[in-house]
C-alpha cells in the first residue's frame, strides 16, 4: 500500500539565486596542453568504448553495491581533458547507457551505468565537450531524472531497480512514475551511499550542464517533449487513466492528484533551467546572453505538441525525449512559461477539457515555474 498520495505543494517565492555547480576533480594522467592547466589524455583503449556499446555498458556499470564506482570515476572525473577526449567521453556515456534502438527498454546494467555517471560527476566542473553527452543521457532517462521526492529513503536503497519493481500496484500506482513501459529498468537517482561516496543529485548536475548551450537545449527539449507526452496520456478530465481508488478509506485520493504533482515537477524543471540561465548571465559565466540564446535555438529541435486524442501506449523512456518535433518553436523560446501554456491550451482545446480543469492546470504550471525560477539553491 502506498499510503497517502502527495497533495499539492505550495511554497513562497524566494529572492536571490545562488548556484553551486563547481567542485574538485581528480586528474589521473597528464599531458602537455599549452596553457597553465595540465590535461588528462583519454587512452586509446578507453576511446574504443565509444564504438562498443556492450563494452561501454560494462565499463560504466558500478554494480548493485557500487563496488566498481571507483573505476567509473577514473574514466570520467577530470577537470580538463586533452583534445577531443571530453566529447568522446560523452559518446561513451551514451553508448553505455542508451537503449539499443527505438522501442527498446533500458536494461538494469544500463540504468546502473546512468546512476554512476551522475554520481561521479556530481558537484564537479564538467570539462568542455562532455556536457552535451551527459545531457543526452539525462534526456534518455527523462522520467527517472525528473522524479521529485517520490521515493522514500527506504526504497532508494540501490542505484537502479528491475522492471518488475516498477509495475503498477492494486491502486494503479508506481513510485517510479506514471505511464511506464513494460520491461524497463529504472535509475534511482535518489539513492546515496556514503561508503561509496556516491550522491547522484540531479539538480546540481543540471545546474552545471546548463552552462553549455547545447546541453541546455537537449535538456529543455527533453522536458518539453515529456510534457507533451504526459498530457496526451491523461484522460479528458486531466486525470490518470490508471488510477484506482485506494482500498484504505483513511486516505482520500482522486485521479488528478498524481498528474497535478507531476505537472508541477515538469514546470519546475523548466523554471530551473531558466533560473540557471539568468544566474549565469548575472555572474558572467554566460558573458554574452544573446549569443548563448542563439546557440540554444540552433540546437533546439523544435516544438512538441500532444496528439489530438488520448494515447494508451507506454513507450520506453528513451523514446519520450526522442519524439519528433511537431514544428518550429512558436514565440520566445526562452519564455518557458509561454511555451508550456501554449502546449497546455492547445491540448485542452483539442481534447475538450473543461475550462475549470484547464485553469487549474494552468495555475499549477504558473506557480511552480515561477517558484523554481526564483527559488534559492543552498
Amino acid at each position: 500500500m502506498r499510503g497517502q498520495p502527495r497533495k499539492r505543494r505550495w511554497a513562497v517565492v524566494g529572492g536571490a539565486v545562488v548556484v553551486l555547480a563547481a567542485g574538485v576533480s581528480l586528474p589521473l594522467a597528464l599531458a602537455d596542453s599549452g596553457d597553465d592547466k595540465p590535461c588528462w589524455r583519454l587512452p586509446a583503449s578507453k576511446r574504443a568504448l565509444a564504438d562498443d556499446a556492450t563494452a561501454a555498458t560494462r565499463a560504466l556499470d558500478p554494480g548493485e553495491d557500487l563496488e566498481r564506482l571507483g573505476s567509473v570515476r577514473k574514466l570520467l572525473a577530470h577537470e580538463k581533458v586533452c583534445e577531443d577526449g571530453a566529447r568522446v567521453l560523452g559518446e561513451i556515456v551514451n553508448a553505455g547507457t542508451r537503449a539499443k534502438s527505438s522501442g527498446t527498454p533500458h536494461t538494469l546494467a544500463q540504468a546502473r551505468g546512468a546512476y554512476a555517471v551522475a554520481a561521479v560527476l556530481h558537484d564537479t566542473e564538467i570539462p568542455d565537450g562532455l556536457a552535451p553527452g551527459v545531457a543526452r543521457m539525462l534526456a534518455e532517462y527523462v522520467v527517472d531524472s525528473g522524479r521529485d521526492d517520490s521515493i522514500s529513503d527506504d526504497d532508494a536503497n540501490r542505484p537502479a531497480v528491475p522492471a518488475e519493481e516498477a509495475q503498477l500496484d492494486a491502486d494503479g500506482y508506481s513510485r517510479y512514475g506514471r505511464f511506464l513501459a513494460a520491461g524497463e529498468a529504472h535509475v534511482v537517482f535518489e539513492h546515496s551511499d556514503s561508503y561509496a561516496d556516491a550522491d547522484a543529485n540531479i539538480e546540481y548536475l543540471v545546474a552545471e550542464l546548463a552552462k553549455d548551450p547545447e546541453a541546455f537545449a537537449i535538456l529543455y527539449d527533453a522536458e518539453r517533449a515529456h510534457f507533451a507526452y504526459y498530457l496526451e496520456r491523461l484522460t479528458d478530465s486531466g486525470g490518470d487513466p490508471d488510477f484506482r481508488p485506494s482500498t484504505d478509506k483513511r486516505f482520500e485520493s482522486t485521479p488528478q492528484d498524481w498528474p497535478d504533482n507531476d505537472i508541477q515537477d515538469m514546470s519546475g524543471h523548466i523554471g530551473n533551467l531558466m533560473k540557471y540561465r539568468a544566474a549565469y548571465a548575472r555572474n558572467g559565466t554566460i558573458p554574452d546572453l544573446p549569443a548563448f540564446d542563439k546557440a540554444v535555438r540552433e540546437h533546439t529541435r523544435g516544438s512538441f505538441r500532444p496528439t489530438s486524442r488520448q494515447l494508451d501506449d507506454r513507450p520506453p523512456m528513451g523514446d519520450i525525449a526522442d519524439r519528433k518535433a511537431a514544428g518550429p518553436v512558436r514565440g520566445d523560446l526562452m519564455d518557458g512559461r509561454h511555451q508550456l501554456f501554449t502546449v497546455l491550451e492547445g491540448w485542452a482545446e483539442e481534447r475538450n477539457v473543461s475550462a475549470e480543469r484547464t485553469a487549474e492546470i494552468r495555475q499549477l504550471v504558473n506557480d511552480w515555474y515561477v517558484r523554481a525560477l526564483w527559488m534559492t539553491i543552498y
